[in-house]
């Protein structure tokens, strides 16, 4: 029952191997990584690129935030860029996906270059693990709509929430991060409560993010959630 409900607005996966194996592999992945974090045991980037380095001796390859970030984004824009002359968009959804695709990249190194304002580093390893990431993503979506031509949509058609949805959320990301910027002058490297917006929760490294702030602020609001604005 759950099954045919899920059908009826989603496609069936494509019958491929590739896209089998993609997807219980990114599955896994991020489960990994979550438990990850909530442990303590961080990727190297942003206010957690120096927290838990080895004590083995071995050096670890630094780069400047600007750079990591553009090597995150840059093959996974990349990628979405290309696939409109290698896979030309066969009909709307495929448009949509590849258009999708390109303007959140884009959009990221948009930010990187001209919004942002970066404090510390990244550590090499950490860039190459979610560079790969991204770019492995990009590619599997690109490739499993192009494996789902000919098949019939399924009953309820979510194009047009998605793409209300994708619109708010990557506006609201832009503008979010706007105010963040404007958190800091012009060579400050200090770290501020965000407010401003509709900063009510933080999500992505959720958990680990909202524990660092409560450690460095006494004063960080207690309504500032991880995952569930208010709750949790």
């Amino acid at each position: 029952m759950v099954v045919s409900m899920l059908f009826s607005f989603i496609f069936p996966p494509p019958p491929s191997l590739f896209i089998t194996a993609m997807s219980v592999v990114s599955l896994t992945s991020l489960a990994y990584t979550g438990f990850s974090e909530v442990r303590g045991n961080h990727l190297k980037y942003s206010k957690f690129w120096n927290v838990n380095s080895p004590k083995s001796g071995r050096k670890q390859i630094k780069v400047s935030s600007t750079i990591g970030m553009l090597i995150l984004y840059t093959p996974a824009f990349l990628a979405a860029l290309t696939s409109f002359l290698l896979f030309p968009p066969q009909d709307f959804r495929s448009l949509l996906l590849h258009s999708a695709l390109a303007i959140h990249f884009f959009k990221r190194i948009f930010e990187v270059l001209f919004v942002h304002r970066y404090s510390g580093g990244m550590v090499l390893d950490s860039v190459i693990t979610i560079s790969l990431s991204y770019f492995l993503s990009t590619a599997t979506m690109i490739y499993a709509q192009l494996l789902s031509q000919g098949i019939s949509e399924p009953p309820v058609d979510l194009k047009y929430p998605g793409i209300l949805l994708f619109l708010i959320g990557t506006s609201g990301n832009l503008y979010h991060h706007y105010l963040l910027s404007k958190l800091r002058g012009e060579g400050d490297k200090e770290y501020r409560i965000p407010k401003g917006g509709t900063i009510l929760y933080l999500m992505g490294r959720s958990f680990a993010t909202r524990r660092w702030y409560l450690s460095k602020f006494e004063n960080f609001p207690q309504d500032v959630k991880a995952l569930i604005p208010y709750l949790f």
